[in-house]
């Protein structure tokens, strides 16, 4: 009954999807077209120097991949290319800048006006990402969107793309809430505050630049700020520290907007739909997975006593007052 009304909540929706070329978002575009072909107009965002370049990126790598292939022999090769010509409207675009980077202004005036979702998938997912990345896609990212939503004038819903491991290495029972920049506070009892984080990024970075550091050392030097910045305020990496704050700025700054935080934990592969078993290249636990089937991997080195919990999500509602 649940999966029959989200269905139908789509019909005639018109959907804006960011990181649209990620594991996830593939999954849940084609999941759309195949059980809600009525649904209005699907927008999605991907990284490409224009329109042309990003329909491009988009059949290569979504459209044209074994996920795909149900839809495929159920409508046919023509239909389905309709399908995608109907639907689907490719946007190049980047979350870390204001309103995606989108220089077009009639399309981003037609987005605002058409939109009724908006699915943030895109996030970078390195551990020891780049503070200036991480943060840029991560955290300041996240808030971009939240603002294009917020000027979307039918925008019904912000559905966001978190990670369980927003938790940090806190031990014991963990609550499923939202975060509270007011509420973080290091060992030294120093509070966190994310605008200092961005400026402090940005004056190590331009210290690197003019010392006229090579490229190879600022990567170095960023991904060793954003792991000593993670561990200061109690998170093992830059990845989910980064992710922590993106979820921090777009709870203290949605107003009126509904806003669902989903936290998946390791996504590996589809469990039924639209098949079972599609996975896309090695993801975080498959290399295990694949090391331990082949051999490679003799043996875990675990605490037999150790239960371990296979999570299928985690979420959060704020719900508009």
């Amino acid at each position: 009954m649940m999966e029959f009304n989200c269905v139908q909540f789509l019909q005639n929706k018109t959907i804006l999807v960011t990181g649209a070329t990620g594991f996830l978002a593939k999954v849940f575009v084609e999941k759309i077209l195949r059980v809600q072909p009525n649904v209005k107009k699907l927008y999605l965002v991907v990284r490409a120097s224009d329109s042309e370049a990003a329909m491009k990126r988009l059949r290569a790598e979504v459209f044209e991949k074994d996920l795909f292939k149900v839809l495929r022999e159920n409508i046919g090769e023509e239909n389905l290319n309709t399908l995608f010509s109907e639907k689907v409207v490719p946007v190049a675009g980047d979350i870390s800048t204001d309103c995606f980077g989108v220089k077009d202004s009639n399309l981003r005036e037609r987005m605002q006006k058409e939109i009724d979702i908006v699915v943030n998938v895109a996030a970078t997912t390195n551990f020891d990402e780049r503070y200036d990345v991480g943060l840029g896609i991560n955290t300041f990212g996240a808030l971009n969107v939240l603002n294009f939503a917020k000027k979307c004038v039918k925008a019904q819903l912000l559905l966001h793309v978190s990670t369980a491991y927003v938790c940090g290495e806190k031990s014991g029972l963990l609550r499923e809430k939202p975060f509270a920049m007011e509420e973080i506070r290091n060992e030294a009892g120093h509070q966190l505050d994310i605008n200092f984080e961005m400026e402090l990024m940005k004056k190590r970075l331009k210290e690197l630049h003019d010392q006229d550091c090579s490229d190879e050392d600022i990567t170095l030097s960023m991904k060793e700020l954003g792991m000593e910045r993670a561990k200061l305020h109690g998170w093992p990496n830059t990845y989910v520290f980064t992710k922590s704050m993106g979820e921090m700025l777009i709870g203290n700054h949605r107003e009126s907007l509904p806003l669902v935080i989903i936290r998946p934990t390791m996504i590996t592969s589809t469990l039924s739909e639209p098949f079972p078993g599609w996975i896309e290249g090695l993801r975080t636990v498959d290399s295990v997975i694949v090391a331990y089937g082949k051999g490679v991997l003799k043996c875990f080195l675990v605490d037999v006593n150790s239960v371990c919990d296979m999570v299928r999500y985690q979420w959060i509602w704020w719900q508009t007052r």
